[in-house]
């Protein structure tokens, strides 16, 4: 699949995957200045690059392991969604789940794009559901004997 991507100022660099069988492509930071986020806050960076997704697919951002595992940043959305129809910058909002502010440049990889298919359901009304094993046994319910 095809996806193209439109850079919004020079600098941008288009996603990019880390190995041969890697799901996400590192998204990378595109500031001019260095963007420090204090622990505990959020703020956007941005890539400097806009995506043409195909109808029936999204675009995921997902957390890179290292950089939530050493450096305590990760999207504070958990998962930004980037609708097939958007065609605006792809920002991703840094969130320090740390103790010590941390600095991201420009050039930083500072997540993953995960593109997946859709599927649009028809919600319809039911008086019942049908039965299952589980039932409505929620939260932690399934590891429980």
């Amino acid at each position: 699949m095809k996806v193209n991507v439109k850079k919004l100022r020079e600098g941008a660099r288009l996603p990019v995957y880390g190995s041969e069988y890697a799901a996400g492509a590192d998204l990378y930071a595109l500031e001019e200045e260095p963007v420090v986020i204090p622990a505990g806050e959020t703020r956007f960076i941005r890539t400097g690059i806009a995506v043409e997704l195909e109808e029936g697919t999204v675009g995921l951002v997902y957390a890179r392991s290292g950089l939530s595992c050493r450096q305590d940043l990760a999207p504070a959305n958990k998962v930004g969604v980037i609708d097939c129809d958007y065609r605006g910058e792809v920002l991703v909002a840094l969130h320090n789940h740390g103790k010590e502010a941390r600095t991201v440049e420009s050039g930083d990889r500072i997540a993953q794009f995960v593109v997946a298919p859709v599927f649009h359901a028809e919600f319809e009304e039911a008086e019942t559901l049908s039965e299952t094993v589980r039932g409505a046994g929620g939260f932690g319910s399934t590891g429980k004997n």
